[in-house]
């Protein structure tokens, strides 16, 4: 292995708590890919969300999912499709709704994505993704200094800026908290509701300038 391949073990690449309780394995992060998205997620046990409910609606991506082991079942636009291990869905259509569930543990599903006709760029999601790994040890620093990377990449992601709110906010960095989730929340009215009953905003969310 060097600088022109490099090969990794789907079990070698630490599982990151996401969205719910998802487990996601930032694939495209580890391995440095720039040309494409590339992320794994593993449901531990049967009825376990394997993929979120979402659309590329916004990102514009046409997406594969292979699932590598295991049995998931897809729901698409409403459609429940069975998957066993060895299935791809290809989902040409960005505006479909999808989501599956893991019906045996272990479940792993294989995502790759792109916009068409475009250059690849990743997507700012993966930083604050990737921003929850320094929740368990209450890193907070390191969480902030990830998201603040990301936000100088995407200024004007909501996300982003929601997340690093957080984060801010479990540090005690007050006026840097309310100054990003209202940011957040006049990019994107969407985050309000989330922040009223966010529990990382508990410590903010009683002060003058917060979102309501």
């Amino acid at each position: 292995m060097g600088e022109q391949w490099q090969s990794v073990r789907l079990d070698e690449v630490e599982p990151i708590s996401v969205a719910g309780g998802l487990q996601w394995r930032p694939l495209r992060r580890t391995l440095g890919v720039e040309a494409f998205g590339i992320n794994a997620y593993v449901a531990p046990n049967a009825g376990d969300e394997v993929v979120e409910e979402h659309t590329e609606a916004r990102l514009r991506h046409e997406e594969v999912y292979i699932v590598l082991a295991g049995h998931a079942t897809f729901t698409l636009d409403g459609e429940t499709h069975d998957a066993p291990a060895g299935t791809l869905v290809y989902v040409r259509d960005p505006d479909v709704k999808r989501h599956a569930r893991a019906e045996q543990p272990d479940t792993t599903v294989l995502a790759i994505g792109g916009r068409p006709g475009e250059p690849y760029a990743p997507s700012a999601w993966e930083w604050y993704f990737y921003a929850e790994r320094f929740r368990a040890g209450e890193d907070w620093a390191g969480a902030i200094a990830l998201l603040e990377e990301g936000a100088e990449r995407y200024p004007d992601q909501a996300g982003m800026l929601y997340s690093l709110g957080c984060f801010e906010a479990l540090a005690g960095r007050t006026e840097d908290a309310l100054a990003h989730v209202s940011r957040a929340v006049e990019l994107e009215p969407g985050f309000q509701e989330w922040a009223q009953k966010d529990d990382d905003l508990a410590s903010i969310r009683d002060l003058p300038g917060f979102p309501s």
